[in-house]
Parts: structure tokens; C-alpha cells; sequence
């Protein structure tokens, strides 16, 4: 028997309510979160569409599409996290409906709601959904791009030229949000299948001349504005942050062969152990190219792709898992009840297992990671495992009377909601790599026009927290583009920043504890009104 629409109208609100609902409920943490957070708060307050610019600096490492939705986002709804985060939670939102929506036409009702209830599960999607980075909006137009493709396949061939011209769109979203990366891989992936399957079919039913046309016309008018604006862009954009990124440490992102082969199984929970379903024959009814052979060479490129790279982040592979996890639907089809019954016990014993280690979570306290934080983590953690294992009893109740949708939706919500728990508990912790709190202790000892500076050190949360900009002293990393191009808007030595700051009547600063102690040797007067183990903020007394 499966799933009502109403029973299945309930679980989509109820995913929806707590996907979206605890958006705003955790601090923004340094780096990437203040960052893009920063980019789009400054867009909304200038009114340049064009320019981006980060702590009041030309800032050209990636394209704009997230800043202006973010943007419009504080516009629309006010400065909070949540506006900040509204982007990453919709695009990871609807890449979930997404991948039900295409697993639906292609193998039917009972499937898609599979597929949507893996997707909605998946740690990784999910995770990557509630944090602000540029790979959930990446990955949501890198996906319509490989659903629309799959549809062309299967479908008609009166309507595959619109899913074609809809896959063409999708890259040049995808592109916009993250540069050439969006087009790299799916084209890739299009070069690979036709090599492997000795079939141009895939390749010749593309429409290159309309499909380029309609990439051009998304991507071209913001690239050829701000190359006009700002000599030097194309440059330092496609080979710095491109070429040099991908084959040189120069963003010190370095990590081993293996780095993502623990990210991917840990990301996939609670359907890691189907990862071998994706091998197995079949899937392709009577498309051109089976599905199935798609999602391998997809899964497959952007694991290799990003391995080979000498930067290396943990969200870079999140492409891969709205793959995976049609992938995992579309086997799930044909495997039996007594089958599925076995793939509960990885993730029931893993959590289980992390529920155990959590009891001794203050033999992991230090400094940087004190007991109140990670007390909170800890109970999060045994809280998640909780409802795991709940829901791998109900799903082993489920299955044992032949219901796979209702075993699958009953282990996908607990995990889902495990994950939610975990990303509250984790707030505490991320306080630790924001500037919420300190930023709140500064209001009552400035005054609008006091300046602020970042002395050899920056949170990225600053900015944003403080809803101003700061003066950079002694700091560049990577706003060196900007400062060359401004050297006015920031403070190269510490010897400058000194005699700036006995000059000023007012003046606040953050800064290490080390730059603290270096400074109040030479006689600095500040008063402290906010410390931790590695931050100092201090005002002008």
C-alpha cells in the first residue's frame, strides 16, 4: 500500500517547517558564512548590482548570483541569519524537489517519494542547506541541469528540445553562482558517457547553437559589466581563481587523494551502505542512455574532479549526492524487503556508536573547544542517535510487512530531524567562530562615525554583526586584490595604526590575543570590553 497524498502533503509541510524555520536560529560563523553574508549586505547597502565588494574592497573571487539574492533577501526581509541563509535553504529545498520530481516522471509515483525522502535525508544535502556557502545554489543549478537531460532522454522527442534548452539555462545558473565549474562538469560528464557508450546521440541532441544563445544571454551581461568596470577582472577571475585554484596550494587548501572518500560515506548516511546499489545492472528502460550510466560518470567526475584539485573544501562535493541519491531510488525498486531490513544496521550501529562516544565528550575539551561547548554537542548527538534508532525499528516494522515507502519515509524523517538537532546543538560551538557576541558588547562604547579596526587579524562575521565596515590593519589574505586597487581603505603596518589610533578621540579595534599583549607593552591605551581564548575587542578608554 503506499503513501496518501494527503499523508505525503503532511510530511512535505512538515519538512518544510523545520528546513526553513531553523534557518535563523544559529550565529553565522567565520569564514564562509560572514563572508558571502558580507558580500550580499553590502550589495543591498550600496546599490551596486555590479561591483562586488567585501568589507567596503573590490572582491572578485566568484561571480554575483548569490550576492544579489542575498541581497534582495535583507531587502525583502530585513538583516538577520535568516535572510542571510534564506538562499542556500531554498536552492537545497528545491534541489530535494527536484530530485523527486524527476525520479517521479522517469520511475514513477512510489519512487519519486523515495527519492525526495533520500534527498531531504542525506546528511550532506542537508547540512550544506542550513550553512551559507556558494555549493548549495551551485549544486541546485548543476542538478536541473542533469534532471533536465535525464528527462530529455526518456521523454518525447517533441519535448526534448524544451528540457534541453532548460539544461542550457541551468549552466549558465550554475556559472553565475560559482564560475566555470558550472559548465565544466556537466560538459565532462556529457564528453564521458558518449565515450564510454561509443554513442553520440547524447552529444548530438544538445541544439548547441540555441543552447549556447541561451547560456550567453544569462551569463554574459554581468561578466562583460563588470570586466568594464574593473580592469583586471577577467584576469585575476578565470586564471587566479580558476586555473591557479585548481593546480596550485596558493589558497593553502590542501588535503590527501582520499580527503573526500570519508566526507562521501559519512555525507550519505543514512543510505551509505546502497552505495553499491549504484553498480548494479539496469535503469534504463527505453531512453536512448540508461540513467543509470548518467548519475555513474556524474557521481563519479565530480568525486575525481575535485580530488585531483590542489584546493580542496568539504562542500565541493555536494553536486554529487543529488545523484546519489537518485541513484539510490531508482535500485531501491528492485531490491527485497529482507535486503533493505540489512542497510538499517550501518546507520542504526553508527549512531549508536556516536551516542557512546558522546558520554565522553569532556575528554575532548581544550581551550578552543571548552566543556560548556561541547556538553551541549554532546547531548545533541545522543538526542539524533535516539531518533535514529526509532526510526530504524520503525522502518524494520515497516518492512517486515512489505511497506518500503513507509520504511523509507519513516527512517528519512528521524534522520532528518536527527541532523536539525545536531546543527542547534552545534550553535554553542559556533559562537566560538562568530562575532555575535562581541559585536553585541561594542554598541555602548562607539558611536556611528567610531572607527573599527581588525588589527593583523578579521572574523568575517564582523562586518555583518557590526552592520558597518571595518579597517583592515596589517591584513590582507584575500582582500590583497582590493587593497591594491583602494590602498586607501586600510592601514598596511602596525606603527601606522598606532599613531592613527592615539590621533583618534574615539576608536575601537579587534584583534589576537598575541597582537593584545604586543600593543599593550608599547603603552596602547585600551580598555578591554570583550575577550575569549583567542579574541580581544578593546575601545579608546
Amino acid at each position: 500500500m503506499g503513501v496518501s497524498s494527503k499523508a505525503l502533503a503532511a510530511l512535505l509541510l512538515l519538512l518544510g517547517l523545520v528546513w526553513f524555520g531553523t534557518l535563523g536560529t544559529r550565529a553565522l560563523i567565520h569564514p564562509d558564512e560572514g563572508r558571502y553574508a558580507s558580500l550580499a549586505l553590502e550589495m543591498a547597502r550600496s546599490g551596486d548590482w555590479v561591483t562586488p565588494r567585501l568589507n567596503g574592497l573590490p572582491y572578485f573571487e566568484k561571480p554575483a548570483l548569490q550576492y544579489w539574492i542575498g541581497a534582495l533577501a535583507f531587502l525583502g526581509f530585513g538583516v538577520s541569519e535568516f535572510s542571510a541563509r534564506l538562499w542556500p535553504g531554498l536552492a537545497g529545498f528545491l534541489t530535494v524537489m527536484l530530485v523527486g520530481f524527476t525520479a517521479r516522471r522517469l520511475w514513477g509515483r512510489e519512487t519519486g517519494i523515495r527519492a525526495l525522502a533520500v534527498a531531504a535525508s542525506m546528511t550532506w544535502i542537508e547540512l550544506n542547506s542550513h550553512f551559507l556557502t556558494l555549493d548549495a545554489g551551485l549544486t541546485l543549478f548543476l542538478t536541473l541541469a542533469l534532471c533536465a537531460v535525464l528527462l530529455a532522454n526518456a521523454g518525447p522527442p517533441q519535448a526534448r528540445r524544451r528540457w534541453i534548452w532548460l539544461a542550457w539555462a541551468a549552466m549558465g545558473g550554475a556559472v553565475l553562482s560559482k564560475g566555470l565549474v558550472g559548465i565544466v562538469i556537466p560538459g565532462a560528464v556529457l564528453v564521458l558517457v558518449s565515450l564510454w557508450r561509443r554513442d553520440a546521440a547524447l552529444w548530438r541532441g544538445m541544439h548547441w547553437l540555441s543552447g549556447a544563445m541561451i547560456f550567453l544571454a544569462i551569463t554574459a551581461p554581468w561578466f562583460v559589466l563588470v570586466s568594464l568596470r574593473n580592469p583586471g577582472f577577467s584576469e585575476f577571475f578565470f586564471i587566479h581563481e580558476h586555473f591557479a585554484r585548481y593546480l596550485s596550494d596558493v589558497h593553502n587548501r590542501e588535503g590527501a587523494w582520499w580527503y573526500y572518500l570519508p566526507l562521501l560515506l559519512i555525507g550519505m548516511l543514512p543510505w551509505t551502505s546502497a552505495l553499491p546499489w549504484l553498480f548494479r545492472p539496469g535503469g534504463g528502460g527505453s531512453a536512448p542512455i540508461a540513467p543509470r550510466h548518467l548519475l555513474l560518470v556524474w557521481c563519479a567526475f565530480i568525486l575525481l574532479f575535485f580530488s585531483a584539485s590542489s584546493s580542496k573544501l568539504p562542500s565541493y562535493i555536494l553536486p554529487m549526492f543529488p545523484a546519489l541519491s537518485l541513484g539510490v531510488a531508482m535500485a531501491m525498486r528492485d531490491a527485497s524487503a529482507e535486503a533493505l531490513r540489512r542497510h538499517l544496521l550501518l546507520p542504526a550501529v553508527l549512531w549508536g556508536l556516536a551516542a557512546l562516544a558522546s558520554t565522553q565528550s569532556a575528554r575532548f575539551a581544550s581551550i578552543t573547544a571548552p566543556p560548556e561547548v561541547l556538553a551541549p554537542l554532546a547531548s545533541g548527538l545522543r538526542s539524533g542517535a535516539a531518533l535514529v534508532l526509532a526510526g530504524c525499528a520503525f522502518a524494520w516494522w515497516c518492512l517486515g510487512r512489505r511497506r518500503v515507502t513507509a520504511a523509507v519515509l519513516g527512517l528519512a524523517v528521524t534522520h532528518a530531524l536527527a541532523v536539525v538537532l545536531l546543527l542547534q546543538a552545534h550553535n554553542g560551538y559556533g559562537q566560538l567562530k562568530s562575532a555575535a557576541t562581541l559585536a553585541a558588547a561594542l554598541p555602548p562604547s562607539i558611536t556611528p562615525d567610531t572607527p573599527v579596526f581588525a588589527v593583523r587579524d578579521y572574523d568575517q562575521t564582523l562586518p555583518f554583526y557590526l552592520r558597518r565596515n571595518v579597517v583592515l590593519v596589517d591584513y590582507e589574505d584575500e582582500f590583497a586584490l582590493g587593497q591594491r586597487r583602494e590602498p586607501d581603505k586600510w592601514i598596511p603596518t602596525l606603527d601606522e595604526f598606532v599613531a592613527r589610533w592615539q590621533a583618534a578621540p574615539r576608536a575601537a579595534a579587534y584583534m589576537g590575543a598575541a597582537t593584545w599583549v604586543e600593543l599593550h607593552r608599547r603603552g596602547l591605551p585600551m580598555r578591554i570590553v570583550f575577550h575569549d581564548p583567542r579574541r580581544v575587542v578593546v575601545v579608546k578608554p
